[in-house]
């Protein structure tokens, strides 16, 4: 099995679910030059980044080629509880994508 790109923590307090994910990717923007060659870098960046619980979206977000490298995402929701499982999903401009899942603890 390949290794996910994605790393998530999600933990609740106060009926206050708190999520942190760190996602490994190159996040290019088409407008950087090689610099052995000087030809452009091909863009290549995550589109959209969706959180489900309890099989319901409780975040999106689209992003663009101006987000840096390897991004950083922390997003808080309600209504899930401890124990709960949450899944995260990214599907970039190319047609990759990947997924993970977490209990929130």
């Amino acid at each position: 099995m390949a290794k996910s790109s994605i790393k998530i923590r999600a933990k609740e307090k106060g009926g206050v679910t708190t999520v942190k994910t760190l996602i490994t990717h190159p996040m290019e923007t088409g407008l950087r030059k090689n610099k052995k060659t000087g030809k452009l870098i091909p863009a290549h960046f995550i589109e959209e980044v969706t959180c489900e619980a309890g099989g319901k979206k409780v975040f999106v977000a689209e992003m663009s080629g101006g987000v840096s490298k390897n991004p950083y995402l922390s997003f808080k929701f309600t209504g899930a509880g401890k124990g709960d499982e949450i899944k995260l999903s990214w599907v970039d401009n190319k047609g990759g994508s990947d997924s993970a899942t977490a209990k929130i603890r």
